[in-house]
Parts: structure tokens; C-alpha cells; sequence
């Protein structure tokens, strides 16, 4: 298969499976669960699914010195991610949640910036105000009942954490680690923060039903195992930029589910606020490349020819 193609297909998956984490994780609060026992074992029934892929492809565990202290930052950023935005689903739809997670790109674009010296374009702040005026639709419903602050801050500093995660995934050492085995010891750092949490594992909660443990081990494969690896392989590749462009899918997954599954209510308002975030996102993230790829879908669609015309012109290239 072409690499391009599968790389396509890869950030599909890892932007679609992750934005099922309200289809699981939010019949488990009905139950009674808390956040942190539901990440722990989010992240704990992930690792040994992990372990014998690593052990299926031949590989081995050992780490290098130097690599041990940035798998462990990365680890608790990741988890610190996912434990603000699934604390979030207690304040707010998860739908719109996912949806202003969605803003981590344009993070990791003024990350860049302010330090690997990026230059911010004109392009990068317009997608910002736009971003910004994506998430005050959102911010305030149509009938003037307002989202609330506190979740709207965890979903922000959310993204920050993931968009911190991604960079330094990408400008560490662990660029050189295998997909797998980076993921493995990821969620094993990560793991440590909920462990904590729950005062050492003393406070953590036994799943109520046996039914739900179908939703605790979906939670385990689908956004955690299928979308990291997933993820990380259409990082390494088709790039990051088309990567985050996939990512689009999170929250058009997420608002599908909320709104046929948890009966989420979408206003006009909302879908405006819904694509301008969108929008904005992946004109920042196609950056100067945006003209390559109007044209490439320019191209889709060429124009009907009169009759009779025809000749050299019929070679050059459209201007976009």
C-alpha cells in the first residue's frame, strides 16, 4: 500500500477511536465512577495489551539513560491531558468538550513560535481569532445560559498538556523510539499520576456492573491503544500537519455520539462555533501549503471545456 495512503488511514483511525471517549467513559459516571479510577484503568488494562505487541514484534523493553526522564514527562503530560478533559465531561456536553480540545494544533503552532523560533504569519493569528471566536459561540447557548468556566478551563489546559505532549514527542530523543514500545512506557508513567490519586490505590473503585467492564476495556483499546498508535505511526508517516488535519474527526465523532447517543442538544450557534474552530485548525496547521492544497482540490474539479476549445491550453496549471 502506498505509504501516503496508509498514513491517511492511520490518522482516520487515531482521530475517530479517540473521539469515542464519551461513548464509554460517560455511562461509567452514570454508574457512579469517578475520573480517576476510570483513567486508571483506562491505562492499566492498555499496558499489557501493549506488552505482548511489543513482545509479537521481537522487540525488547530496555531503555536508554537519557530516554527514561522524557518518557516520564511525556507520560504525566498525556495523563494530566486525559484527566482534565474527562473531568470536564462532569461541567459540560462532551461533544463541545472534544470540540475545544480541538484547539491543541494552534497551541502547538505558538509553542513553536515562542520556542523553536517559528515565525508567527499573519495566517497563524487570524486562525487564532478565529479559534477564539469559535469558542464564545460556544461559550454561551442560544437561550443565554452560559458553558461553565471551570470546564471550559480544564478542556483548555487540556490541550495545552496534549499540545506540550506532541511537541515533545516530536523534539526529544524519543523520536528515535518505536512506536510501541514509546507508547508502552507513555502509559505506565501516566498510570502513576491516577495511582496517586487515588491515594496509592486505596480509594479506587470497583467497577459496579459486569457489563461495564465491555465499556472500561473498550475505553483501554480504542482511544488509548488504537488511537496513540495510530497517532504516532501517521506522525511518522505522513507528517505532523496532515496528522492534525485528520484530527478534524475527534470532535465531529464526538458531537455525533453525544447528540444521537446522550441526546446533546446542537443549536446553530453551536455549529457555527463548531466549524470556525475547525476551520481554523486546519488552515493553521496546512500553513504555507494552504495554496497546495487548493490547487490539488481545485484539480478534482476541473472546469467544462467549450466546445471547440482546445490545445496547449489545456496544459497549464490553474491559478489559485
Amino acid at each position: 500500500m502506498n505509504p501516503n495512503i496508509k498514513g491517511l488511514i492511520y490518522g482516520s483511525i487515531a482521530a475517530a477511536t479517540y473521539g469515542m471517549n464519551p461513548l464509554f467513559a460517560l455511562p461509567l459516571y452514570s454508574a457512579g465512577m469517578n475520573v480517576d479510577s476510570v483513567l486508571f484503568y483506562r491505562y492499566s488494562l492498555a499496558i499489557p495489551i501493549l506488552a505482548v505487541m511489543i513482545k509479537a514484534r521481537g522487540r525488547d523493553f530496555r531503555l536508554k539513560k537519557n530516554e527514561i526522564l522524557p518518557l516520564g514527562i511525556v507520560g504525566l503530560l498525556f495523563a494530566l491531558s486525559s484527566l482534565l478533559l474527562f473531568q470536564s465531561y462532569n461541567y459540560m456536553d462532551a461533544g463541545i468538550a472534544s470540540t475545544l480540545l480541538f484547539v491543541y494544533p494552534i497551541m502547538v503552532a505558538v509553542i513553536m513560535a515562542v520556542f523553536f523560533k517559528e515565525k508567527i504569519t499573519l495566517l497563524t493569528v487570524a486562525c487564532i481569532c478565529m479559534a477564539l471566536s469559535g469558542i464564545a459561540l460556544l461559550y454561551k447557548s442560544d437561550d443565554g445560559t452560559s458553558l461553565s468556566l471551570t470546564g471550559v478551563i480544564m478542556v483548555l489546559f487540556s490541550a495545552l498538556t496534549y499540545a506540550i505532549y506532541i511537541v515533545s514527542v516530536n523534539k526529544s530523543v524519543l523520536k528515535e523510539i518505536a512506536t510501541v514500545k514509546l507508547t508502552f512506557y507513555a502509559l505506565i508513567f501516566g498510570t502513576l499520576l491516577f495511582f496517586v490519586r487515588l491515594d496509592f490505590g486505596t480509594s479506587l473503585q470497583i467497577v459496579p456492573k459486569w457489563y461495564l467492564w465491555g465499556n472500561v476495556i473498550a475505553l483501554a483499546v480504542l482511544p488509548t491503544v488504537v488511537s496513540l498508535l495510530c497517532t504516532t505511526q501517521a506522525i511518522h508517516t505522513i507528517g505532523a500537519t496532515p496528522t492534525a488535519i485528520l484530527g478534524a474527526l475527534e470532535p465531529v465523532t464526538a458531537v455525533i455520539f453525544g447528540v444521537t447517543v446522550f441526546g446533546e442538544r446542537l443549536t446553530g450557534r453551536l455549529v457555527i462555533g463548531i466549524m470556525l474552530i475547525i476551520m481554523a485548525v486546519m488552515l493553521i496547521v496546512a500553513g504555507g501549503k494552504l495554496g497546495t492544497y487548493l490547487l490539488r482540490f481545485r484539480k478534482l474539479f476541473p472546469s467544462l471545456r467549450k466546445k471547440g476549445t482546445a490545445g496547449p491550453a489545456e496544459n497549464k496549471q490553474p491559478t489559485v
